[in-house]
Order: C-alpha cells, then structure tokens, then sequence
C-alpha cells in the first residue's frame, strides 16, 4: 500500500497500489541537481523557488557517457488543473533576445536561468527544466519542476521620526504582511546619492526595531531606505519607505574624536562607545556605518583644504578610481601651517579609526545577514585610505578574510542576490587596505603619528632575544647610518613593508574565495561586474573556444586585448573558461630594492580561471603579445615645456653646430621608455629629429654615427599643435643616456621630404643650425612593469607601446599577472631646488670638507711654490770664476752635472786643468762666494776666461781637495759641457764616476778626454740625460717640487695648473659617477666584464674612464702651453752674455756677432697670464659649483664612496701611471731617437735666447771693482798625495762605520718600537679584565650547588643549565623592575652582546660489544673516537622513530649535523679532541622558551650514558671596550664515569687598525722588514753560503718570515672577520656566528707575534758587539756552542731516564706524575729545587726518597756543575780572544760623541787632514803670499816716485 500527499493541498490523498514495470530503454542515466543545495530537497515532487533568485542547475551523465553529441536544456511552464490536481506543461518559448537575457548554457551540462523569467511571468506558478543528452545510439532526458514560493504581501512598513541627526534612533514598524512559510526576518538597506552604493543598514527577526541612520547627502541630507521582507523560504519583497532626512550630529562626533584621544575614562563615558560596547551586532555596524561615513566626509573636505593651500593632490591623497582631475598646477606655494593643520585633523580621526575598529574582532559570522552587515560597515570605516593605522589595517584584514572564509563556506547555501552584496563589499574593503598599507611606501600619503610611536615605543612583549625584530638597528638603519632619526624613520618603513606583504598575500587569498564563490553561480556567457570609486572588478565565464577569436575586455578606462588564437597556447583549457580582471587605485610598492617610479599608475590585473578556480598558465609569442592600458592617477602633476631659445642660441654660437642637442640620463635599475614631446612656435616648421645612444650624434654629408632618425612635418600633426616621438623600453635597454638634436627643416627640404612618404635616408646638410622659431620641449619617461611571484616588479617580456601618454601606459605582454605603469618627468640635469634645500653643512661634510681641504692645500703649495721660486734666480746664471785674470780675453763655458745619487754633491774645493791642442789652463777652481755650488742633481755654469784659445781641447784633469766634512767631502759627476764662446763649440766630457776616497776605486782624481759621438749616444749616458728632465720637468706635479729653476714656466704656475685639472677631473668624475657605477652593476649580464673579488671592471666603465680623462686633459693642456709660451714682459738677456758684458763690456759687440739664429716658436704676448689665471679661475670656480651640487644630491654615504674612488685613481696616477709613462717615453727616445747634441738638461744655459731676468734680479752676483795695478791672489789648488789619500779613506771609513752603527741603532730603535707599538695595540688591556668578569659570570664559583667547576655528575650538569647558564643568556629585568630597554641581544650582565645565539652540541660514541664478554654486560660504551663517532639522526628520545609533538629546536637536537653544516671545527679537550659535528640544540627564542625546551630536553634524558662531550658555544661582543669573546664551555663524559668540565673565554679584536697613529706604525713596521729584506738579500749576495755561517743571519730571518707570516695570518684574520660581518650583516644578527676558527687565527697571530718581539728583542744583543764587556756574552756562546751540543745530548738522555723512572714509578700515586708531560714538569722543578719530599715519602716510603736523591745527585750535583764548567771555560777564552778593531771604533765613536757635547776637546794628536796637509803645504803658500806683498810694495813705491816725479817737474816749471 502506498500513500501520496498533494505538496499543495495537503488534504488531498491517494491511497492504492503501484503496480513498477522496469524496462532497459535508456541505458544512460541523468541526474540533475542545484548549485544551491537548499534549492532542491529529495523525494519531492515540486522544488520551491523565490521569484527574485536566479536557477542555477547542473546535470551529470551515470556510466558510459563518452557516445553525447550534444546537450539541450528546456524550459516548460506549467499550469494546475484544479479539478484533476495534475500539472499540465508547455514548452516555453525561447526566443533568441529571451535566450541570451534569461538563460545561460542551454547547451552545456550547466544551466542557469535569471530571476526575470520569474519576474516576467508572474502568472506561472510551476516551471520544469528539462535536460536532454543526445548520444550516437539515443536519447536521455531528465527534469526538475519547481513551483513559484510567493513572497509576502499586503503589509507595509513605516519609520519615524521622518528626520533626524545621526544620534537619533529611528524606530521601523513593520505589519500586516502575509506568507503562510512566516517571516523570517526583516533587513534594511540604505544609499546617500547612489543606489548602487548599497549599504546594509540593520536586520531584525521582529517587525518593530530602532535602528541608527548615517547622514544624508551633502546637499539634502537625505536617505533612501529599503526593508526586505524575507520568509523562511528566502522569498522577499522590498519596500522602500519615505525619505528620511539625517544630519550629521557634528558634536557627538567630536566628543567621540575628543574622547578618545584623552584618557580612558572619557573614552568609556562616552555614549557612543557604551552603545559600541554593548555587543549588539546591529549597533556597532550602524555606528560604525555613521560614524565611518562622517569621518569619510570630513578628511575629503580636509584633503581639498589641503590642496587649495598649495600641498600637491598627490602627495596626501589616493585619488578614486572615479574621481576627475583637481587641475592643481605646479605654481602654488606650498603652506606649511596648512600641511601641519592637515597632519593634526589627519592623526586625530587616524586614531578614532584605530579604537573603533577594534570592535568588530568579536562580532560572531554565522548567517549572511552577519557577513553582508560586516562587510558594508568595514568598506565603510576603511574608505578613507590614508586614516588607517597598522593596527586598524591588520584587524581590517583578518576580519575580511574571516568573512570571505565564511561566505565561501556557505556558497552552496546562500542566494545569488545575496553574494552579490557581500562580494562587493568585501573587494572594497580589500581594496581599500591595499591602498592604505601601500600608500606611505609609495609616499602617496603621510605615516600616522600613531604608527610612528607604536614603531619607537618598548613593545608590551619586549624580550631581549635577538630575533626580535623591533630592537635590531640593522633592519632599520641606512647603510652605515645609524642615527636615531633614520631608524625611526626606516622602522615605520620596515613594519609598512612587512604589514604590505602580509596583506598583499592575505587579500590574494580574499580574491580567490570571493572568486570561487561567484565562479558557482555564474554560467557560461554570465558576468558579475563591479564598478565603485574603490574598485573595478569583473568575472565573465566565457566559452574556451571564443578565445580563438581576438577579444577585447574593458575595466575602467583599464582594458585587456587577446590576441587572436589564445587557445593554442593554453595548456589546461577547460569548456568553461573565466576572465577575472581587475582595477586598484594604487600600485603595490613591491619588494624591489630599486624603485619602479609606480606610484601614480593604477593597478591592473588580469587572469584566466579553468573550471577548478585554477589560473591558467601561458605564454605568447612576441609578435601576439596582449595588449593592455594601465590608467594613471588623473591628479599627477605635468609640469609645463620648457622653452628653448634657439634662435638667440643659433644666431650667437661661433661653433659649427648641425642640430640643437640635449642630453638624457637613463640610468635606471628598470628598461624605461622615453617619450618627447615638441611644440614649435610656429606649427608650419619641420623638423628632424635624431639620437644616439651614450654618444653624440653627428649627421653630415661625411658622417653617419646616428642611431636613429625621424622627420616632424606639419602634416603630422592634424589637429594637435606638438609633435610626439618615442623610443620604447627594448630600445633603451643597456643604455646609460641618449643624445637627441633637432635641425630646422627649409622649404625645399620640406618639399621633399615630407611630401615623400617613401623616404628612407634623412635629409643631410653641413650647414649650421638656423632656427626661425623656438620650441617647447618636454621629455618624460615611461614603464610596464608586472608583479612576479616573489612580489619584486620585474619588465622582461614587457613592451611600452605608442600610445602611451600622460594619462595612460600602453604595454604588450606575454602573459597575464598583475600591472602598473611608471611615469617620471625628466628634471634638469641638475636639480638646484633639491640642492638649495639641502645645502646644510652638517649633511654634507663629505663634499665641503673635501672642497675645503683641497683649496686649502692649493693655498699651502702656493706659498710653498712662491718661495722656491725665488730661491730658483740664485741657482741661475753663469758664475764668472774667481781667478780669472783681467787681461784674459778668451772665454769658455763650463757647465758641471752632479748627479741625483745619495750624497752626490760636494763642499770639498774642485779644482781642474784643462788641456788643449794650443795650450793649456793652469790649476783652476770652481767657486762662487755667494752660492752654494755642486749640489746633489745641479747644474753650475761657469765662465773662465784665458789669456788666449786652447785649440781643439783634448782632456781635462779634475779632482778635489777632500776638505768637504763627512760625505760632503765626496762628489759625483754626471759630465762637463765646455763651450768655446768665440767659435759656439762644445764639447763633452763623461765622468758618470765618483770622486771619492771611500767610494768606487778610492780616486778623487780623474783625467776625462773629450767623448766622442759614439760615446755620446751610448744608451746609459742618454738615458741619464732624459730621465730626470723629464721626471722633474714633464711630470706637472713633481715638477712644482723638482721644475728646472732656468726655465720660466714657474713653480705657482704649475700648482695653478695642477689643481685646475685636479678639480676638472673631479667635477667630470662625479657628473660620469652613475654611469659607472651602472656599469658596474650590469656586470653580471656583460660577458665582457672582467672581475677580481668584489672588483669589477666592465668596457663601459673604461669608457667612461677614457671619456673622462680625455676631457680634464684638454683644459689643462691648454693651459700649460699657455703659461710656457708666454713671453717675458721684458726683454730676455742671456745669462751667458750678461756675465760677458760685466766681465768685459767690450766683448758685448763681439759675442752677439757670433750668435747664431734659430727658428722662433709660438710664443703669447705677456698680458696672456691674466687670461690663463682667468680660465682657471672660471675652469675651478664651475667644477666647484657642480661638485658641491652633485655632492649634495648623491648624499653624504655616496659622496665618500665617489671620493674615495677618485683619491684613489688620483694617487695612482701621480705615483704610478704618470712616472712609468715619463721613464718609458725617455727609454724610448734613448733608444730610437738619441741625439748626440741634444742636451735638454742644458739647454736654458746653452741657448742664448732662453732665459729672461726680472727688473728686481739678476743671475750674476755683482763682482767688486779692483785696482787695474792689482793682482788677485788664486785660488790655492791643494793635491793630496798618497798617504795623505790613504789616511783620509781610512778616518772616512772609520766615521762611514761610526754613522753606520748609529744608523743601524737609530734604526733598530725605530723598528723595536715600532714593532712594540703594532703588537702591543694589538693587545687590549680590558682582555684580562673581562675574562676574569666572564669566569666569575658564568661559572659562578660562589653558589655550591651551581658552581661549574665542581660539576661531576649529569644532573649537577643539568642543574647548571636550566638554573644559571640559561638566565645568564638574557637580559632581564633591571633590579628596579624596569625592563632592559634597548639591550636586545645582550646577555644578564648587561655589557655584553650575544652575537647570534648559542649553541649546545652533543658527540656521542656508538654502543659496540664488550671486546670481553662478561655476565654484568654485554655492551660497552669507550671512551670518544673520532672514528666510531654516532652520526646517525634519531627521533625525539634518541628512538628511531619520529613525532611532530615537539617544536622543531627540540626535534633537530636529535638529528646529526657535519662539521661543514654547523661552520664547527675540531675541539682540543683536557682528555680528547672532539670532533666538529654533532647534535645540536640552539638556543633562540624568548627566555621562556629556553627554559622550556631545556626541561623537556632533561626529560628526554638528551645526555646519557653514550654521551661523550657537550660543548657550549657562543659569541660574546662588549661594546665598551670592542672587544669579542669566544666562550666555550666543554664537559667531557669519560666512559670510567664522571664529568670533567673546563671552560676557554678567548678574547678577540677584529678591529684592524683603532687608531690613526697604529696604522701609521704598521706601515712604518712595513716599510723598515722591507728595508731588511733588501739588507739581507744583498748581504746573501756578497756572502753567498757564507751568510748562513752567521748566528745574526737567522734572527734576521726569523723576523722577516714571522713578520711577512703575520702579515698573511692577519690579512687572514682581516678576511675572517669581514666574512663574519659580511653573515652578520646578511642574515642582521639571525645566524650562529662561531668564532672557532677565528679564535685559532687569532692565536696563531698572537704566537707570531711573540716570535716577532723574541727575535726583535734579542737582536738588541748584536749592539753590544762595540762594547768590550758586554761582547763576553755574545763570545762565550759562542765559543761554549759545541760544547754545549754535547752536554745536551748527555743530559736529555739521563733526564729520560728519570722520566720514564718517576711515571712509571708514581703515575698512579701523584696527580704530578698522571701523564708523561706533568711528570717532566715536575723533573724540571726539583732541578730549581722547587719539591715537597713529603709527597714523595708518602706514595712510596723508599722508592720515594731514593728517586729523589739519585737524581739530585746526578741532574743537580753532577750534571749542572758540568754545565757551569763548560761555561766558565768558554768565557775566559773569549777574555782571551776580544777584537781590537771594534774596540778602536768604539772608542772613536766614544770620543766623536763626547767632542759632539762638548765633554771634550781636540788634542794635539787630533789630527785632522786639512791640518796635516796645511803643514805640509804651509811653507810654500807663504812663499807665495809673500811674493805678493813684495811686489804690491815695490807697486806702491813705483807709483810713488812717479808722482813725486811728476810733482818736481810742475815745481820746476
């Protein structure tokens, strides 16, 4: 029996029986089902469906259903026979206009029919939809009927009051409605100026409910309100009550803000946040409504008061996606008071927001009445973007994705209608917090003063560990900068940028549950569109095949253009294929490090959804790439065009210009494309446009160097009034600047040109630029850009396109993410508004320091310069030797070389004789008696006259009297120049010898014939001519310290010259610095670059290089040539002929007969000077403007990365490049273009016409008048003889050895304390101090039960852990209770950082079987080894299985780690050296999780009876006394049992150099090993195998390879400590950092060290040589050493002896004599008499005390009075044998000294050999002198009697 109910009539029954025929006519079943599972229940007959909800259904085939050919859905309506209770059904007639509007996948397996067929057809109360399957071999079908529920009707609803503030409670009645399913509930929906700006308002279960109201419009402050009705069926009906008028109670709102802002308990008190409080769902969401929208309100008239005071839109605004351009223009000044008004009212709501919003965290989410009212309330508080604090941001965004959460959970559940509202909500709340969060990182709005004092204050959870993130300046600071302003600033930018990836990710993840709730409920050929100011988002289900064709989808002024045949290159098309697209007023900021210049592009993104919610991936070809145009920000800023005078510049240029040219930097981290815009003055011109990348372009009729051209016609521009032209991203790719020009077309080049649309070559002229008109110019930049996956904005495989202008980016693409657009207007070059702003001393002390200090040494040098330069005019002219006689009238030149060796010039008397054909000159002498002559690298010239010509001469014959003192008295000369005035002959005489009785063969005197051209041209002789000339001369900066003193070029002249190019160079330097460094960080993708470490040197930077050289070269060039072609202001008089006319004045006629002429040379007239001093004035005044302007733009960090670049390349080319280009051009000329006659060197004295003289100096010395009758005695020529040569080299080589000794002590002197300083400033006086502080800390020797030291079982162990070490590690609280602000890091003694963390690492031994089975155990755990080390990983509890229930420090303390995974390496103990792995256990995190994860790991038993070792490492840095400490603490596990601890506190600088003055040592110490290894290997050069034979020769040694050696470990140690600082700096203090290995360098540098000071010390012994007692010592050695050899083999034997007797003995008894080593030790204290016999005794009562007297008796008695014998006879041998000669030089040095301080005088046996020779000599030198006197009186009486003569004679007459 089977009984049926009527659905409709429940009084209608049907009883009966049912007789089920079942035939197998469709062999395929249809099952049909709703998207909404709510919509079809089972086992029923009709299914209910509301008539305002869309039918989503779909079918599935049951079996074999690969045979469907196609699929049809029908749609019947039905109508009720009401007296046969049946249904009859007609097909419904789907006509096409119906079909596309109402239905969607009449063809598919899906179908779905909009709520207008119901709306349309109110009469149809039952429709069925039907599905047919058409297969190969028939038919299936299947149907569902549904019946209309009908909505509730004949009700109406009311509210009251009909006004209102916001304040106000509005009550809503609701009657009279009928539905027989009941009223579910009753919602309210309100709109200001939009209804499509829906906002739910309330929702009530009753008809009678208060409710809040926002405020109405701005203009009538009205409200339109819908009630929904809805029964519980979900069928509704809307009715829309009176216009309701809400003002805004500004009052309250203030309260509010006021309330807020104070104390907490105005806050509480206040109505609105008790109303909040209450917990009621429907009240906070209308408050939050109400008060959000107020806010909303007000900061956009605060926005627009801002911006009419002058404070761009863009600056403090992100402009809605619907908002029109505020056609701000650039001119406005800015009102500070306004920006600071603007802050205060922004901060003020800022802070209201970030109160109320917490209010929203515990709202519960269980209907979609809860999600639709959330949503709106929230898009609502978050729509001002720029009032959103952090917090408000992080609560907004958990909360939206909450709700999305939930309503993606309840989309099979929840209505069309309904997801709808909620989506659109929640993508406006989405977007708005991806707007606010990016905003202040894309400095579209300013940073909250809230967020700036959450990011500085001591968070509430402050724990000093180090991964704590707020307390490590290296996230915040700014390179090195780490000031207090930049980590307050850079930390607000780190928790927005930390805050944006958060969202960015969690708001990704919000699109894609909102897009898989849609995706359900859209069919194919359906969309869901939402266009609001916040967001524009469409989703379209389209059929994959209409991809074939191109398709075009439009968003906003956004859209997206597929190419055509999309399909082929979709890898997972699906039949159902989505395009999501969507448009964000803001770009996200990304994670470049470089900026991407995307803050004023709007967002766009785009993908494709298969059926599974799953983005489709693909890639297209380049030639069918996706067109895309990004919109911009309508507020941006366009600056207007610059306008360029060229037809003043044309008409005033002297230069051959063809095009009017402009330079473009596109130095940039992204490809951009570059876009011009030209707008002629007059629109019938033309132009042609060309540009070369990173050079100039040039376009003539014989030059082609362009890169590209383009003609601007006036038929181009139609209606437009500018020209555009541009070059896309590909283009500009690699390229540092582009070089553009403009030339003027004429009519006939525009006749022809542009007329012609089939030109393919440019018009060409050499005609220089004529412009008729101006033009205005203006040049931005553009980019697309897409965000990848690690959120970085990347451009490869993206394209800027032509239509790309002000307001939009055209881009192509190959694929489909997410896009922005860059845009930049090209400022000048320069931009001097940023430089005058940001002129401050203080922030750029880099570049006017450097200005500064340049300048200052400029003066210095003057000065320097000025001064020499009149000491260089008593160098100059030619001598006129003192025993010239008056009658001699034939006069020679001589001009004498010294040469530039070491104590080359002489004060001895040069005496010569010159021998001729014809004659000979007696003994002549240089002198002068009014300058010092033959000095070190001079050049004398000297003018001897002779009674008549030598002829041809043949030799001449020098020496000197050696009476110069010391090694003045030795000469070196180079050559002699003779010249023949009368005939201009000269003639060469080659010494390149020395004149000295220590030197060389011992001679001072030479016989030199005349050189010959053989001679002269030899390759040594040549080179020795140039290469000082050109050295002193040619190189301009020694030349201001060595300028030949003849030549006129001066030495002020020169500084003057070298500063103009020094700051040339600079100024080029710094204008190219951005080019290079681009250059170098394109190193990585130029095959070309060549690198060396972190040195990178790629073409473009030589390039650069070259470029910059050559263009400081010019200027400088030219100004040299014009200081050294300047023409003396007065006439030139030859020094040569000046001695000459005051010699002999009747010689003047005859000598300038003989001159000979000469070709003249380009020469300025002398007023030239001031136009040279002119350009470098105007050359250094430019190059400093622009270097100080530059300075101030790169920043004071970058400045000194530039200066140290150029100081660099500065010292490198004055000591390197320009000395090696000087020495290879002179050995070039030497070798190819040497000239015998070519005597530069001489050439000021040797021409006649070079040298000019001043008014106020002269070259001659004026030379006093002389009786005509008097004769002027000569110059005595004193010759030392044989003996007298011998006893002079013997007392100069007495005082050479004498000044040796003392040079070698003044120098060992040095070196000792050098060498002192640089090891003991290695050395840090705190070291010992916090160690010892150390000790005490952590081993805590002063609690019993936590001593370290005494530890000896594993538990004590433990209980040092979790008891003291752990506490230790961080700090805590201070003993006031205040918490350890600003010690992150540090461990609880408060001074010392932790760098990184510690480290707890176990060695455990493997269990093997006992080697001896036994029946106590048949395991055995031996002692450590490393080759039967455990290097298995284990579970948790050392088991082999593994579980999650531990955190991850507590599982990896059980896995096995190498040495190379942990950096760790090998460890000596007291019992065992312990391998570098192991099991390790970390300890980060907060203090309480170290306590904790130590308690499990004690009960885990982590140490046990396999544990060998635990070493505890860790890194300790004290900041006050910068020193780091390695910490180990050991405790070693012996298999015998027990724990024996130790611990090692190793302190460690790494700090190379602390001070100015160590540095100043080290190169010091440098220097003088160099100077050493010079000394011995030339010492080894003269010894050969000899050189070992010596004692000295191996503490030479010792100290040169342990100096070099620790040279090389400290580079090493320098390397280690920059690797560590290089992870520290990497990983900001996140990684362990050991110094293991650092430690064992740094010891192996202090034992270096240490051998340095042993061999330096001693080698102090070697000056006791000189001293007769103090040498014994050194002698006895000596003489003791063989000896000595044998006693040692003697006593080591009988020592052993007693070694192996006492361990073998007492080993057992004595800790002493526990190993082989203490045991010696305690053998080498009895021999110094230091023991404890009663020790002794007490171990073996004879053994004992016979041991000790057997070796006293032979190691004591015995053996050491041997020692004393062989030393006893060894010193009285050296008492025999004691070295006369060094006592002789001893003493003499005794007495030098003592007659230097005048202790004592010279003696009658002081001889000196001026005294000897003066003897010698004496007699006849007064013969001489009185010859003279005899023939002066016999004058005097002449004259007389021939006077008185004369006066007798007048007498007479």
């Amino acid at each position: 029996m089977v009984q049926m109910e009527n659905r409709i009539s429940s009084s209608i029954l049907i009883k009966g029986y049912v007789l089920v025929r079942i035939e197998n006519l469709q062999p395929h079943r249809i099952l049909i089902g709703c998207v909404i599972t709510t919509l079809c229940e089972s086992n029923v007959e009709f299914q209910i469906i509301n008539p305002t909800t869309q039918v989503a259904l779909f079918s599935l085939c049951d079996g074999n259903c690969i045979t469907i050919e196609s699929i049809t859905w029908s749609v019947y309506s039905g109508e009720s026979d009401s007296s046969s209770t049946t249904v009859e059904w007609t097909l419904f007639d789907q006509t096409t206009a119906i079909e596309e509007l109402w239905f969607f996948g009449i063809n598919t397996s899906n179908f779905t029919t909009t709520n207008q067929l119901f709306l349309s057809n109110p009469q149809t109360y039952f429709w069925r939809f039907e599905v047919t399957y058409h297969f190969l071999e028939g038919t299936s079908l299947n149907a569902v009927d549904f019946i209309i529920n009908e909505p509730p009707y004949d009700g109406s609803c009311s509210i009251d009051p009909l006004n209102g503030k916001t304040t106000s409670l509005f009550t809503i009645t609701c009657s009279d409605w009928i539905d027989d399913d009941g009223i579910k509930d009753y919602t309210v929906y309100a709109w200001t100026n939009d209804s499509i700006t829906l906002m739910t308002i309330a929702y009530s279960t009753v008809s009678l409910f208060q409710l809040l109201l926002p405020a109405g419009g701005n203009q009538t402050s009205s409200v339109y309100l819908t009630i929904r009705i809805q029964d519980q069926f979900n069928s509704m009906v809307d009715f829309n009550l009176p216009t309701i008028t809400v003002i805004s109670d500004t009052v309250a709102i203030a309260d509010l803000i006021d309330a807020i802002e104070n104390s907490t308990e105005e806050r509480l008190s206040n109505p609105i946040v008790q109303l909040l409080a209450s917990g009621n769902q429907n009240q906070i969401g209308q408050i939050l409504t109400s008060v959000s929208q107020r806010f909303n309100q007000m900061n956009d008239d605060n926005v627009d008061k801002a911006i009419s005071n002058g404070i761009p839109t863009a600056s403090i605004s992100i402009s809605s996606l619907t908002a029109e351009s505020k056609q701000q223009v650039t001119s406005t000044s800015w009102n500070q008071s306004a920006l600071d008004e603007y802050k205060k009212e922004l901060n003020s709501r800022a802070t209201a927001r970030d109160y109320l919003i917490t209010f929203t965290k515990e709202l519960s989410i269980k209907t979609s009445n809860n999600i639709k009212l959330q949503a709106s309330s929230l898009a609502q508080l978050t729509k001002a973007t720029n009032e959103l604090t952090r917090t408000a941001l992080t609560i907004a965004s958990s909360r939206c994705y909450q709700l999305a959460m939930t309503l993606d959970s309840m989309k099979t559940k929840t209505a069309y209608e309904d997801v709808q509202l909620a989506v659109t909500d929640l993508l406006q709340c989405a977007t708005n917090l991806l707007s606010a969060v990016n905003g202040p990182l894309q400095q579209r709005t300013i940073i909250l003063d809230l967020d700036s004092f959450r990011a500085t204050k001591l968070p509430d959870d402050y724990d000093t560990n180090l991964e704590f993130d707020w307390a490590n300046p290296n996230l915040f600071a700014a390179g090195d900068d780490f000031s207090w302003e930049t980590i307050q600033k850079n930390r607000n930018v780190y928790y927005q940028k930390h805050l944006a990836n958060q969202i960015k990710s969690q708001m990704a993840a919000l699109t894609s549950l909102l897009t898989s709730t849609l995706n359900i409920h859209l069919n194919i050929g359906q969309n869901f569109n939402i266009e609001t100011p916040q967001i524009m988002m469409s989703l379209q289900a389209i059929p994959s095949q209409s991809l074939s064709n191109q398709f075009t989808k439009q968003i906003g002024n956004g859209q997206v253009r597929f190419p055509e045949n999309l399909t082929t290159y979709l890898f997972n098309s699906s039949e159902k294929v989505s395009i999501r697209s969507m448009m964000e007023p803001l770009a996200s900021f990304g994670n470049s490090a470089s900026s991407s210049n995307t803050n004023l592009s709007r967002s766009i993104s785009f993908s494709l959804l298969d059926q599974n919610q799953n983005e489709i991936p693909f890639q297209t070809m380049a030639n069918e790439s996706i067109e895309i145009v990004i919109p911009r920000d309508p507020n941006l800023i366009i600056p207007a065009m610059v306008l360029q005078n060229v037809t003043a510049t044309s008409n005033s240029t002297s230069l051959h210009l063809i095009f009017d040219l402009h330079y473009l930097n596109l130095t940039t981290s992204l490809p951009i494309s570059v876009h011009w815009e030209i707008q002629p003055m007059n629109t019938g011109i033309a132009y042609l446009f060309v540009y070369r990348f990173d050079q100039i372009p040039q376009l003539s009729n014989s030059i082609n160097h362009i890169d590209g051209w383009t003609l601007l016609c006036p038929s181009a521009l139609a209606n437009k009034s500018i020209y555009t032209y541009y070059l896309d991203n590909q283009h500009t790719l690699g390229h540092q600047s582009v070089i553009f020009g403009l030339r003027e077309l004429d009519a006939t080049e525009i006749s022809q040109s542009c007329s012609n649309s089939t030109i393919t070559d440019p018009p060409i002229t050499n005609e220089r630029i004529n412009f008729t008109s101006n033009y205005q110019l203006r040049v931005y930049t553009s980019g697309c850009y897409y965000l990848d996956k690690d959120n970085q904005w990347k451009s490869d495989g993206v394209l800027v396109g032509p239509l790309t202008n002000h307001s939009q980016t055209q881009c192509y693409s190959t694929h489909l993410t997410t896009f922005a657009g860059g845009f930049v207007i090209l400022p000048e070059t320069v931009d001097w508004s940023y430089v005058f702003a940001n002129a401050d001393f203080t922030k750029n002390l880099t570049v006017y320091l450097t200005v500064i200090c340049v300048c200052v040494i400029y003066i210095i040098l003057i000065i320097y310069a000025r001064y020499y330069d009149k000491k260089d005019v008593e160098k100059l002219g030619v001598t006129v030797l003192p025993d010239n006689h008056k009658d001699a009238q034939y006069f020679y030149q001589i001009i004498a070389f010294t040469g530039q060796r070491k104590n080359a010039g002489t004060k001895s008397n040069v005496h010569f004789v010159i021998h001729g054909n014809d004659n000979d000159t007696h003994i002549r002498t240089f002198a002068d008696p009014h300058r010092r002559i033959l000095q070190r690298g001079g050049v004398d010239a000297f003018l001897m006259s002779v009674p008549k010509s030598l002829g041809l001469l043949n030799c001449i014959r020098i020496w000197h009297d050696n009476s110069g003192k010391g090694s003045s008295s030795s000469w070196f000369l180079k050559y002699l120049i003779i010249r023949d005035l009368q005939t201009m002959e000269k003639y060469h005489f080659i010494c390149q010898q020395w004149l000295a009785v220590e030197k060389d063969d011992g001679k001072i005197e030479r016989v030199l014939p005349v050189a010959s051209e053989l001679e002269k041209r030899q390759f040594s002789f040549v080179l020795t001519k140039r290469t000082y000339h050109s050295v002193s001369d040619g190189h301009l900066w020694f030349s201001i310290f060595s300028r030949p003193p003849s030549n006129h070029f001066t030495r002020v002249q020169r500084c003057t010259c070298c500063f103009v190019l020094f700051f040339v160079s600079m100024f080029l330097n710094i204008m190219y610095y951005d080019l290079s460094n681009e250059a170098k960080n394109t190193n990585s993708t130029n095959t070309a670059s060549l690198s060396f470490g972190s040195l990178y040197i790629t073409p473009q930077q030589i390039i650069i290089g070259i470029i910059v050289e050559f263009f400081a070269l010019i200027p400088s060039l030219l100004l040299v040539q014009l200081f050294r072609r300047l023409r003396s202001r007065q006439k030139r008089i030859s020094p040569v002929f000046q001695a000459l006319s005051k010699v002999n004045p009747s010689s003047k006629a005859h000598v300038h007969q003989k001159k000979r002429s000469r070709k003249s040379s380009l020469t300025f007239p002398w007023w030239c000077i001031f136009i040279a001093y002119g350009l470098c004035t105007l050359l250094v005044g430019l190059s400093i403007l622009f270097i100080i302007a530059r300075g101030i733009e790169f920043g004071d960090v970058k400045t000194q990365k530039w200066l140290a670049s150029i100081v660099s390349g500065f010292f490198s080319s004055i000591l390197l490049t320009q000395p090696l280009k000087i020495i290879s051009v002179a050995i070039f000329f030497a070798f190819f273009c040497g000239k015998s006659n070519d005597d530069k060197e001489a050439s000021e004295l040797l021409d006649d016409d070079q040298i000019a003289i001043k008014a106020d100096e002269e070259y001659l010395h004026t030379i006093q008048e002389k009786s005509s009758l008097t004769h002027q005695s000569p110059i005595r020529a004193n010759r030392l003889n044989k003996s007298e040569v011998i006893h002079a080299r013997h007392y100069r080589i007495k005082e050479i050895e004498m000044w040796s000794v003392m040079k070698e002590a003044m120098l060992y002197i040095c070196f000792i304390a050098v060498l002192y300083v640089v090891i003991y400033s290695n050395r840090d006086s705190s070291a010992f101090y916090q160690v010892d502080h150390l000790r005490k800390y952590f081993l805590n020797t002063r609690q019993t039960d936590l001593d370290y030291t005494k530890i000896s079982t594993i538990d004590q162990y433990w209980t040092w852990l979790e008891n003291s070490f752990v506490d230790n590690l961080r700090a805590q609280e201070w003993y006031n209770g205040e918490p350890p602000r600003n010690l992150t890091g540090f461990i609880n003694d408060k001074s010392h950082r932790l760098i990184g963390w510690a480290t707890m690492r176990q060695l455990r031994m493997k269990t093997v079987l006992c080697e001896k089975q036994n029946v106590i155990a048949s395991t055995c755990q031996n002692d450590y080894s490393l080759f039967n080390e455990d290097k298995y990983s284990y579970g948790v509890g050392w088991k082999y299985t593994t579980t999650n229930n531990y955190n991850a420090s507590i599982r990896q303390a059980f896995i096995y780690q190498s040495a190379d995974a942990l950096d760790t390496y090998v460890y000596t103990g007291d019992h065992e050296t312990y391998g570098g792995g192991g099991y390790v256990y970390e300890f980060r995190g907060r203090l309480s999780d170290l306590q904790g994860n130590l308690s499990q790991l004690h009960q885990l038993q982590w140490i046990d009876d396999q544990t060998r070792a635990v070493i505890i490492q860790l890194t300790l840095y004290n900041p006050n006394v910068q020193l780091f400490t390695a910490v180990t603490f050991l405790a070693e596990f012996l298999s015998s049992s027990g724990v024996f601890t130790s611990a090692r506190f190793q302190p460690i600088s790494f700090y190379a150099f602390t001070s100015v003055y160590q540095l100043v040592c080290t190169i010091v110490y440098m220097m003088l090993i160099l100077y050493f290894i010079w000394i011995e290997i030339r010492l080894f050069m003269q010894m050969k195998s000899k050189y070992f034979h010596r004692f000295w020769s191996y503490v030479e040694v010792g100290i040169i390879v342990c100096s070099w050696t620790s040279v090389g470990i400290f580079i090493w140690r320098y390397k280690e400590s920059q690797r560590i600082g290089n992870v520290f700096k990497e990983t900001n203090g996140y990684a362990y950092i050991n110094l293991q290995l650092a430690s064992y360098i740094n010891d192996v540098l202090t034992f270096l060290f240490g051998f340095c000071c042993f061999f330096g010390t001693i080698k102090f012994v070697k000056f006791c040589r000189y001293n007769q007692r103090l040498c014994l010592f050194i002698q006895t050695l000596r003489y003791a050493a063989r000896q000595l050899l044998s006693f040692t083999m003697m006593f080591s034997i009988v020592f052993m002896s007693f070694l192996c007797l006492f361990y073998l003995l007492f080993s057992s008894k004595l800790i002493e004599c526990s190993s082989l080593l203490h045991t010696a030790q305690m053998l080498f204290e009895m021999t110094l008499m230091k023991f404890d016999a009663h020790e002794l005794s007490g171990a073996a009562a004879f053994l004992g005390p016979f041991s000790f007297s057997l070796f006293i008796f032979v190691v004591v008695f015995v053996c050491m009075s041997m020692f004393l014998s062989i030393i006893n006879g060894a010193f009285a041998r050296a008492r025999e044998n004691v070295d006369d000669r060094k006592k002789e030089l001893f003493s003499f040095m005794l007495e030098t000294f003592q007659q230097w301080i005048g202790m004592k005088k010279t003696t009658d046996k002081d001889y000196s050999l001026d005294d000897m020779h003066m003897q010698s000599t004496n007699a006849i030198n007064g013969f001489s002198d009185k010859i003279d006197e005899l023939l002066g009186a016999i004058d005097r009486i002449y004259i007389s009697q021939i006077r008185d003569r004369s006066k007798l004679q007048e007498t007479k007459v």
